[in-house]
């Protein structure tokens, strides 16, 4: 059986991943609390492979990277996201990877995650990688879209919206809770419409 692949992914209310230059929001919005926070580290601390597309892996690596990343002393909860196995696919870096336990692998994205489902004992999980994932998605390989949504417009300063692009989808709700009484994490089952 192949291994499940979830793409998870934050957002604010009206569709964005981040933010531009111009926000000044803080990591998460601003708005995580213990709920959430333990709600990451449960997810992460999951025996699973990570899956990360070429410009997330760069801004991985930028902020936590191990010899040149920006945060010196990191969360639990992204000390966990570096640590895992993780699978780069990129047709436009070079190794060796900047990275603990990463494997770069050239290739069409759809192809290598096609793949990756059916070789690996483990599930998949990316998070981010947004054209990557919305390619995924696309080609059917995604089969649990998680996405935490943040109380916060960010209409001025969004920037990378999630879905931008991407094809259209009928989503199956799977599993909503509120974290902190205020951030909502939706699992969703896709299926091309």
């Amino acid at each position: 059986m192949p291994a499940t692949y979830t793409f998870d992914v934050f957002s604010t209310v009206d569709g964005f991943g981040s933010y531009n230059e111009d926000g000044d929001w803080g990591g998460y919005w601003s708005k995580q609390g213990p709920e959430f926070l333990d709600g990451r580290l449960t997810a992460y601390g999951e025996e699973q492979r990570l899956v990360l597309g070429a410009n997330t892996f760069r801004q991985f690596v930028q902020l936590m990277g191990p010899s040149t990343g920006a945060i010196k002393d990191l969360d639990p909860v992204n000390t966990l996201m570096r640590n895992m196995p993780t699978t780069v696919v990129s047709t436009t870096l070079e190794g060796p990877l900047d990275w603990p336990d990463a494997t770069l692998v050239s290739g069409d994205a759809v192809e290598v995650v096609a793949r990756l489902k059916d070789e690996s004992d483990v599930p998949l999980r990316s998070h981010g990688s947004l054209s990557m994932n919305r390619a995924l998605m696309a080609a059917g390989l995604v089969d649990r879209v998680q996405l935490t949504v943040f109380p916060v417009v960010s209409g001025r300063t969004g920037a990378f919206p999630v879905f931008g692009g991407a094809a259209d989808f009928d989503l199956e709700l799977l599993e909503s809770r509120v974290l902190d009484g205020h951030t909502q994490e939706l699992t969703y089952r896709p299926t091309l419409h």
